[in-house]
C-alpha cells in the first residue's frame, strides 16, 4: 500500500506541476510606476493568488486607478484578499488603505479581514452598512472589484440604495478622486436583471448610477474584455469562471 500511496503523491504532484506550468504568465507591463511593480511582483502574496494575476492584470488595474505611494484608499467590498495585499504595499507605510465591508459577508472573510489590518499598520477594517458607512475625507481613490452587482438583494436589510451609496463616495473623495468599478458584464440593456442569479450587471446600469452621483466617466477600458464569453452563463459557471467578460470603469470626481 505504501509504495501505491508515494505513486499517487507523485502522480498528484506532476498534475500540479504541469497545470502550473500550463498557466500563463503574468508579466508587470515596463510602464507600471515602481510601487505599482513592487506590489504585484511581491513574493509576499499567497501563491494562490499570483496564479490568478494573468486573468485580472493586477498592474494595469492599479494604474487605472492611478494608485501612487502615500495614498489613502478605500476598498469595498475587500474581505483582505487579493487586491488588498497589493494596494497596501502600493500605498506604503505612509499610505492607508481602509476597508469596508457589508456586515452580511462576514462569512466571506471578515476573520481573514480583521487578521489582515491586524498585520499591517498602513490598512484598517470595517463592517458598515454601505448606506449607514462613514468614509474618510479627501480620499484618493476608491476600488470596488466584482461586488457592484450584490449590492440590490432580496433580503431590505442587506439590500444597499446604490444612489445613496455613491453620493456618500463622492463625498469621500478629494476633487480629482478615482472611482474604479470591476465588475461582470450582463447582456446589454439586461440592467439590473441578472444580479442576483448570473451574478452579472449591465455596465450601463452602473454609468448611469455613478454619473447621477456627480461623478465623470474617464475611460470605460477593455482590459478585462472576453467576446466569447456567453452572458447567459452564471459567472460561477466552470467553463467560463474567472475569464468573465468584465466592465472596467474609471469614475473621477470632476476636480472643480
Amino acid at each position: 500500500m505504501r509504495p501505491l500511496r508515494f505513486a499517487a503523491s507523485v502522480l498528484s504532484l506532476l498534475v500540479l506541476v504541469q497545470a502550473a506550468a500550463q498557466a500563463p504568465a503574468y508579466r508587470v507591463p515596463a510602464a507600471a510606476p515602481a510601487n505599482i511593480k513592487r506590489a504585484v511582483e511581491s513574493q509576499a502574496r499567497p501563491a494562490d493568488q499570483r496564479a490568478r494575476d494573468a486573468d485580472r492584470k493586477p498592474a494595469e488595474t492599479l494604474m487605472l486607478a492611478n494608485i501612487a505611494e502615500g495614498q489613502r484608499v478605500v476598498e469595498l467590498a475587500a474581505f483582505g484578499h487579493y487586491w488588498t495585499n497589493m494596494l497596501v504595499d502600493a500605498v506604503g507605510p505612509r499610505g492607508q488603505v481602509n476597508m469596508v465591508d457589508m456586515p452580511w459577508t462576514d462569512r466571506f472573510g471578515g476573520e481573514a479581514a480583521r487578521a489582515f489590518a491586524a498585520a499591517h499598520p498602513n490598512s484598517t477594517y470595517t463592517q458598515a452598512h454601505y448606506n449607514q458607512m462613514q468614509l474618510p475625507q479627501n480620499v484618493d481613490a476608491v476600488v470596488f472589484v466584482q461586488f457592484y452587482h450584490d449590492l440590490k438583494r432580496m433580503d431590505a436589510a442587506e439590500s444597499v440604495d446604490t444612489a445613496d451609496m455613491n453620493k456618500r463616495i463622492f463625498a469621500a473623495l478629494k476633487p480629482g478622486g478615482i472611482y474604479l468599478v470591476v465588475d461582470h458584464k450582463a447582456e446589454d440593456g439586461s440592467g439590473w436583471r441578472d444580479a442576483m442569479t448570473l451574478h452579472r450587471i449591465d455596465p450601463a446600469a452602473i454609468k448611469s448610477e455613478v454619473t447621477a452621483a456627480g461623478f465623470e466617466l474617464v475611460q470605460d477600458s477593455p482590459l478585462l474584455a472576453n467576446p466569447a464569453d456567453d452572458k447567459k452563463k452564471s459567472m460561477r459557471d466552470a467553463s467560463i469562471r474567472g475569464k468573465t467578460d468584465q466592465a472596467v470603469l474609471v469614475f473621477r470626481k470632476p476636480a472643480r
